[in-house]
């Protein structure tokens, strides 16, 4: 019988509806119909019976438990426990889609993970955000990114620059998953990956903070998204890079990476991995327990990594995209990732010249369609598609450097696995294994961000040619490695069985692969089929460490202009009016304390103008994508049963039309809930 040790659920809390409810409009005109529903849903968000609607909000709780009433008083810190409690070992890839690991149906060699699914638990239906910045932003708040200022990833250019909830960067009114567990006496460790904030203490930036201003006691913080060079060659000042808030140059003299420095190769997933084993060592003999934040940057682009991994999988790839793809369907069957009788996504159509725009596209006259506004309303314009080509559509020498990248993608998730290994094999050398819950997943889906917007024809054709291709992958000793990455088709086998990829609001875009493991557990247990979201992964490490969340509701803080409450559904932490908490802790579900969905309402989200909402029972998805390559060419929004098709495959919109009404009605109250604004021209990061 498996045995868990110490670490109690702790009751969610609702909140209200922020007061940048009136922000939900879109930038563009609406229909009277929807400004008039707008209107409604502002009028009881602002009175007294906003908690109906607020059961929407993306990251609700079940609404079991209301914020408690009071005063402006700095809450307490987070009470403690005398019992020793569990360390927390937190893992996220970047950019890993959901079938590349072994134990979700990939063929790439993943043993490490393998052991951690043999003593722990599969989570198949685990939800992110569509792209790092979101999901990051989300993980640390426990709650919804439009509220902590990752309305989108960075700050917008268009017409929402500026609001709040769009400064790019965590913003003063979230709570961190980190000081809330050093408050209640973890260590709190962080390596990687951060997109959050890059602005030191007494520096001249104001676009947010560095790790170390969210409650990380230590931290060697990627602070942008992605890594010019994984092997770090970074230039004499530059400020990419910060360990404990000051600035720091790997590959620079006497820096990890450069002359005299140790290690003497810096390749980001190695080191990762090696700061935080040398943080946890530096207290380990104190007996507190910690929170490691292990914030991956493989197999993020730029496509590299060391040998043996660079050469291992030679050839693995010659078949192509299909063949691969339906390798991994049938593993995934085997395995009971997915029920014998699934219709997986299939891909997109082929598309050997990039689809059209309107004639309109890109003229200060268009109307973009978008979630709000077709062509019933006049919004008849959308932009241009890309190439898009299938394996048997490819030359020799694109096949050639297609294969090559998918070689050295898996390569990487190979390394990754293998510092996992290490990592792991570490708390058992030092004892805390078995005292330590691990967790594993992606940021997002695979990264589809295609090689060219053009025809990838004569960048594939070069990658293939020597002396070019014996060098991808590799090190090329500059600051920027060459820009390597993918692209479309093989994103799509990377998101097998489902439909779209990063940045976009289908099953691939925000499905991840997710393990965990309890302290104590020896055995696999069965998978856990229900949803689950990041910000449940936020409730549950503080259910985990016995931390007391903030309740006190905070002071009112009424605009003269408009009488709204800025502080309505705020708490007080340290001073500071935040927004609470709204993921739900997975510890009862995981520990066989319960079973069934984890929460019982609407659940909505948005990103770029792209839109999805589950209904409250979890069969039926609502989703909008904007024409024409990816979406529907008339704009409309798409309903899915889940229950028979998590691909995506059967859009039955048009034969439940009353079912498709209410969610589009419950995700304009989501957007009002969270000052979520659709953009008026609806557009993904490239």
């Amino acid at each position: 019988m498996t045995t868990f040790l110490h670490g109690s659920a702790t009751t969610m809390k609702t909140y209200n509806a922020p007061p940048s409810a009136d922000r939900a409009k879109s930038a563009s005109s609406q229909s009277d119909s929807s400004r008039q529903v707008s209107q409604g849903l502002r009028i009881s968000l602002l009175g007294a019976a906003a908690a109906a609607v607020v059961s929407l909000v993306a990251c609700g709780s079940d609404g079991s438990a209301p914020i408690a009433s009071g005063g402006g008083s700095v809450t307490p810190p987070p009470t403690v426990t005398s019992q020793k409690r569990a360390n927390i070992l937190y893992i996220m890839a970047d950019d890993l889609g959901y079938s590349d690991i072994k134990a979700f149906g990939g063929e790439i060699d993943t043993p490490n993970l393998d052991a951690l699914v043999a003593s722990g638990r599969i989570l198949t239906n685990h939800h992110t955000g569509t792209v790092c910045a979101i999901t990051r932003s989300m993980l640390i708040s426990g709650t919804d990114h439009h509220l902590v200022g990752e309305g989108t990833m960075g700050a917008p250019n268009d017409e929402r620059k500026g609001l709040p909830g769009y400064e790019g960067y965590l913003n003063d009114s979230a709570l961190s998953v980190a000081q809330l567990l050093k408050d209640a006496g973890y260590h709190t460790y962080m390596a990687g990956k951060w997109h959050l904030g890059s602005g030191i203490v007494g520096g001249a930036t104001t676009s947010g903070k560095t790790p170390d201003q969210w409650g990380f006691e230590r931290s060697y913080a990627l602070l942008g998204g992605a890594a010019s060079n994984h092997f770090a060659h970074e230039a004499a000042g530059s400020k990419n890079y910060t360990e404990d808030g000051q600035y720091v140059q790997p590959g620079q003299p006497g820096q990890p990476g450069g002359a005299g420095g140790s290690p003497a190769v810096f390749y980001s997933t190695d080191f990762y991995t090696q700061k935080l084993i040398e943080y946890i060592d530096a207290n380990k003999a104190d007996g507190k327990p910690f929170f490691a934040y292990a914030a991956y940057t493989s197999p993020h682009w730029p496509l590299q990594v060391p040998e043996p991994w660079l050469s291992k999988y030679k050839g693995k790839y010659d078949a192509g995209y299909d063949a691969i793809r339906n390798a991994r369907i049938a593993r995934q069957k085997a395995l009971g990732i997915i029920p014998a009788d699934f219709n997986p996504y299939a891909g997109l159509p082929e598309a050997l010249v990039a689809p059209a725009g309107t004639a309109a596209n890109g003229t200060a006259g268009a109307k973009y369609i978008n979630a709000l506004n077709g062509p019933a309303q006049g919004y008849i314009d959308y932009g241009p598609g890309l190439v898009d080509k299938g394996w048997g559509s490819l030359t020799a020498a694109e096949r050639k450097a297609q294969a090559r990248y998918m070689e050295i993608y898996a390569g990487m998730v190979e390394n990754l696995d293998h510092n996992i290994g290490l990592l792991v094999q570490h708390l058992k050398d030092i004892g805390e294994y078995d005292n330590t819950f691990i967790m594993f997943q992606s940021d997002n889906g695979a990264e589809g961000w295609p090689i060219t917007n053009a025809d990838p024809l004569a960048t594939d054709t070069a990658n293939a040619t020597d002396p070019v291709y014996s060098k991808l992958g590799t090190d090329n000793g500059l600051q920027s490695a060459q820009r390597l990455q993918y692209g479309l088709r093989w994103a799509e086998v990377s998101a097998t069985p489902f439909r779209q990829t990063k940045g976009y609001m289908g099953e691939g875009g925000i499905s991840t692969p997710a393990i965990v493991k309890l302290p104590g557990q020896t055995s696999q247990q069965p998978n856990l089929r229900a949803f689950t979201h990041v910000t449940d992964n936020t409730a549950t490490f503080l259910a985990l460490g016995g931390v007391t969340l903030p309740s006190t509701a905070a002071p009112a803080k009424v605009d003269a202009s408009t009488g709204v409450d800025l502080n309505k559904g705020k708490v007080v932490y340290n001073g500071r009016n935040v927004w609470p908490i709204t993921g739900q802790s997975l510890l009862p579900l995981l520990r066989g304390e319960a079973t069934g969905e984890v929460r019982t309402t609407a659940f909505g989200e948005e990103s770029y103008g792209r839109a999805q909402i589950r209904s409250a029972d979890g069969r039926w998805k609502a989703l909008w994508t904007e024409p024409a390559q990816f979406g529907p060419a008339d704009g409309h929004w798409e309903l899915f049963d889940l229950a028979t098709d998590r691909s995506e495959n059967n859009d039955v919109s048009a034969s439940n039309v009353t079912v498709l009404d209410n969610l589009i009605t419950q995700w304009k109250a989501y957007m009002s809930s969270v000052g979520g604004v659709e953009p008026a021209r609806p557009k993904g990061y490239y």
